[in-house]
Parts: structure tokens; C-alpha cells; sequence
């Protein structure tokens, strides 16, 4: 195949629901074999434009398109296949049980003959650092693998079809910074062996932008805000301020956190009002002071498959834990970053500490601070204690957003948990309707998500759905926090404002343990580092 032209005239996007278009009056012409580094704030079409291009958009579900958005002059709808797409999110991408298959899914489908389907598999798999070499079987479980692991297969599949047209949605943006490198190298390579017309979406841009040859700047709601080459639009000069204070990561910018004013997040007992006076904790008790221990592991090991109780040597052997021997400590209002190659179970202990599976090997305590001043009967293990007890002190934010949404509203999502917060003691409620909506409505101001919130919380972009899983956990203030890459798919500005809530909950002393590869975001925290090997 040849490589594709992309041409929309005029096109737009209004997806179900929504009162602003995510796209609207593109006009683009992109020629065969270019390659587009494709920009803009968080919210602003960029997906929606990839899927698009895609072939993948449906005005029968009550979407709205006007214009057309054609490749070779054809509409896309009418050549599926003829594009490449990795999504935003790993997870709904992965298709089939074994390693090779999936990646192969897509070359079967295009009938490549199947005496060449495996030798581009292998190599597809090798170029994003998923080959054999590195421990990866064909017939690797694809549910063993993690979050970033799963990214590389995707994109290991899009490769293996070889197709005309690539298009990249944050590929490396849950891979650690070796990764991050050894696969843009493996798509600059692979495009240029098949000379394919290549558009990606980054927000973090100073990994591609000198290996491409444009960059487009859509602007929220539709348009193009700026067009040229990477060095013309973020070389220094007033276009490039534009960009950096439009939200827009231009390379060697960092912005400072914004502390936006949310309120009190902690009720009082009296439920009549808005809930004002010292922070305190889900039994009424005031928070412990910095410095005090609330979590502590012992020679931890763990595992996705703990070893049961009742395991016997007939059931076959005993599962392995991805980490052992680990000692960690949290205390009270401090900040620590875990980070460490894809694969080396970042995930699986942020998910072990936080009480959601148990521990493999070794001990987890809760102190009596993190218990409470009517914690007593409390196990020391969090993954013993009933959920009223676990949510009501510790709060998790799940790699995937989409696994902690339970409302049909942006708004309802954003209130579930204060509305539901309950006092374990007595079984009586913590928040009042009122005081539910009202910090549901504090939040929506403070994450940049007004006018989002009578809005499916599954039909938003992945920044913004990262965004409301940060805030529905932040919403019921819990004592220790745990987040699993709290900074995916952020643009600068709504980065700032997410990093700086994060920092406020700190300094008001409670904890936060995240699982990022995002240096900045460390930095900002001023975070003490675990760093798996």
C-alpha cells in the first residue's frame, strides 16, 4: 500500500449529548507520508479527530457530523482498515488470550498470507521491546501483562498491519522513559519502512517533536489555533508563550501547581449546613500529625495471584510475586512516587498497600492512626477491614478511569461518595445531600470540567475522565490516597491544577503514594522515591 492523504473539508464532530462540538470547521490537508505531531488542551478534539480518521465514529448513535473527513479521497467510514489506531487506554484494545494472537488480530484480518503473519508479528513485538528476548512468549496470558506492557502490544499490533495510515493516541504515556524512547524509535522506523503517513497525539511533545515534520495546534471546540513545523511554533518567540499558556506542553516548560479553593472537604457531625472547622477524620477524630507512621510493610511480597488459603503442591506451583522484601513505610502528610520499568509490579503494590489485594508474602499494618480513635477492632492488614471502613480512610485512583465510575453523570459521580459516606460507628451518614452537591460542584470548578456535568462520564476524553477519577476520590477526603499514573493525559494547565490539589492535600496533612513515571510531577509533590527494580 501506499501511504495515505488526509483531507477534511469542513468537518466536524458533535458527540451525543454534548452542547459543544468536540470538532467543528476542519479544514486539513495532510499529504502522503508526512508526519503530524497533533496538539492542543486537554478536551479538544484530538481523539475524537484519530477515531475519526479511523473509520470508527458512528453518526447513528445520535452523534452529528457535518463536513467530510476523507482518506484518498474516499470517506473513512468506507475504509476500515486502511488506518492503524492505537487508543488512549491499553485496556480496550486487548482482544484475544494470547500474546502473539492479538498482535497478529489485525495483519489476519487486512489477509496478509499466513506464512508472513508471524515473521511481522515477531518483529513488531521485538521493535516495542515485547520480543522473546525480553521474557515475552507468543503465548504470554495477555491479562498478565501491565498497564504499559499492554500499550507496547497495541501498538505492536498496529505495526504488524503495516497500514497507510498510522495514527498514535499518547503511545508512550504510561512507559517508563527508557520505553518511552525505545518505542518511538521502533513507530519512526516501521513508518519509515513502510512509508506511511504517521499522526500522533502527545501532549508531552519534546519526545517527537524534532522527528516530525508538523505540528497542528486544534483548538478547543474547532479550528486549528496554529500549523508549521515543530522548530518554527516552539522555538522561543511569542508563539511559543501562546502555546505554553494555552495549556499546551511546550518542551522545557514547566508549570507551577494551582491550589484551587475547593472547601472543606470534611463534614462536621451536624449535617444541616455546609461542612466548616478543622479537618477531620471519617470516626471524628483530628488528623495524626506529620511524621506519624499510618502504613507500614514488613518483607512484603506481591503477587496478582496471592497464594490462597488452602493451597495445596496438587494444585500445581506455587505463583511467583513480581516483587519480595520490600519495606515501605507512609507517614503522615508526606508524598511518595513509586517508579520502575513497565512490568515490574508498580501497580500490584500500589494495589496491595492500598488494601485491595492481599498481600503475598510478609505483613501489612495500619497504625492506630490511620485506624482511628474507634479503630480498635480493626484488623491490622486494610485488606481485612469491611469496604465502610477501607473507603472511609483510603481512597485508590485505578490506572483505568472507566473501573471506578458507577454514576450516569459527571455531576452524580462526583456526589456518590459523599452521599454514601457513612459513619462506621453509628451507620448514619457523613454528608448531607446539600453538602454532597455542593462539593460535587466545588470539584467540577476546580478539575475544569463545568458544563460536563449532566455528561455520561464514559463519553469524555481520557484527560478528562482522569481528571473525575482523581476527584471522585478526592471528594470524601480520605486520610491516605493511592494513584496509579495520576498525570495520564493531562495537558500543562490541568496538570498544574491536578499536581497542585494533590500538593494542598499533603500540606493539610494527609498522605499520597502514586505510581507515575512523570518526573515533573515528583518534583512538584517533592516526593519521596521507591523505585522498583
Amino acid at each position: 500500500m501506499t501511504a495515505a492523504t488526509v483531507t477534511a473539508e469542513g468537518w466536524g464532530w458533535w458527540h451525543a449529548g454534548r452542547d459543544q462540538a468536540a470538532v467543528a470547521g476542519l479544514d486539513l490537508t495532510i499529504p502522503p507520508g508526512q508526519r503530524v505531531l497533533l496538539a492542543g488542551p486537554s478536551g479538544a478534539g484530538k481523539s475524537t479527530l484519530l477515531y475519526g480518521l479511523a473509520g470508527v465514529l458512528d453518526p447513528a448513535d445520535a452523534s452529528e457530523e457535518t463536513g467530510r473527513l476523507l482518506l484518498d479521497g474516499v470517506p473513512t467510514r468506507e475504509l476500515r482498515g486502511h488506518a492503524g489506531l492505537v487508543q488512549q487506554d491499553p485496556e480496550t484494545q486487548v482482544i484475544l488470550s494470547r500474546v502473539g494472537d492479538d498482535v497478529a488480530f489485525g495483519a489476519e484480518n487486512l489477509r496478509v498470507p499466513p506464512e508472513e503473519i508471524w515473521d511481522r508479528v515477531r518483529h513488531a513485538l521485538a521493535a516495542v521491546g515485547l520480543g522473546e528476548d525480553e521474557g515475552i512468549a507468543l503465548w504470554r496470558d495477555t491479562s498478565r501483562l501491565s498497564g504499559g506492557q499492554k500499550q507496547r502490544m497495541a501498538l505492536a499490533g498496529v505495526l504488524a498491519m503495516r497500514p497507510p495510515l498510522v495514527l498514535l493516541d499518547e503511545p508512550t504515556a504510561n512507559l517508563d522513559p527508557a520505553g518511552v524512547l525505545e518505542v518511538r524509535d521502533a513507530v519512526l522506523a516501521v513508518v519509515e519502512a513502510i512509508g506511511a503517513t504517521l499522526v500522533v497525539v502527545e501532549h508531552r511533545l519534546g519526545t517527537w517533536a524534532r522527528h516530525m515534520d508538523r505540528l497542528i495546534v486544534l483548538e478547543p471546540g474547532g479550528g486549528i489555533s496554529h500549523d508549521g513545523t515543530p522548530a518554527a511554533l516552539l522555538g522561543p518567540g511569542p508563539v511559543r508563550e501562546e502555546l505554553a499558556a494555552a495549556g499546551v506542553w511546550v518542551p522545557g516548560v514547566v508549570p507551577a501547581p494551582v491550589t484551587p479553593s475547593t472547601g472543606d472537604p470534611r463534614p462536621e457531625t451536624d449535617l444541616s449546613g455546609p461542612a466548616r472547622g478543622p479537618r477531620r477524620g471519617p470516626a471524628g477524630h483530628r488528623e495524626p500529625e506529620e511524621g506519624i507512621a499510618l502504613l507500614s510493610a514488613r518483607d512484603l511480597a506481591v503477587s496478582r495471584e496471592a497464594v490462597k488459603r488452602g493451597w495445596r503442591r496438587r494444585l500445581g506451583s506455587r505463583p511467583a510475586p513480581v516483587q519480595c522484601g520490600l519495606d515501605v513505610t507512609v507517614e503522615a502528610g508526606e508524598a511518595v512516587v513509586v517508579t520502575g520499568p513497565n512490568g515490574v509490579g508498580k501497580s500490584t503494590l500500589l494495589l496491595t498497600l492500598a488494601g485491595l489485594i492481599p498481600a503475598h508474602a510478609g505483613t501489612l499494618t495500619a497504625s492506630a492512626a490511620l485506624k482511628g480513635g474507634h479503630g480498635d477492632r480493626l484488623p491490622d492488614d486494610p485488606c481485612r477491614w469491611p469496604a465502610r471502613d477501607l473507603v472511609s480512610r483510603i481512597g485508590t485512583v485505578f490506572q483505568e478511569p472507566e473501573h471506578q465510575f458507577v454514576a450516569a453523570t459527571v455531576r452524580e459521580e462526583l456526589a456518590f461518595g459523599p452521599r454514601h459516606a457513612r459513619d462506621h460507628r453509628t451507620g448514619t451518614r457523613r454528608w448531607s445531600d446539600a453538602q454532597a452537591r455542593a462539593r460535587a460542584d466545588e470539584l467540577l470548578e476546580a478539575m475544569g470540567l463545568t458544563g460536563l456535568g449532566e455528561v455520561n462520564p464514559f463519553t469524555l476524553s481520557g484527560g478528562q475522565k482522569r481528571r473525575l477519577s482523581v476527584a471522585t476520590v478526592l471528594a470524601t477526603g480520605p486520610e491516605l490516597v493511592f494513584l496509579d499514573e495520576p498525570t495520564f493525559g493531562q495537558d500543562a494547565n490541568t496538570w498544574a491544577v491536578l499536581t497542585g490539589m494533590l500538593r494542598g492535600l499533603v500540606a493539610e496533612g494527609s498522605s499520597v503514594v502514586a505510581v507515575t513515571h512523570d518526573q515533573d510531577f515528583a518534583a512538584a509533590l517533592d516526593a519521596r522515591v521507591v523505585e522498583l527494580s
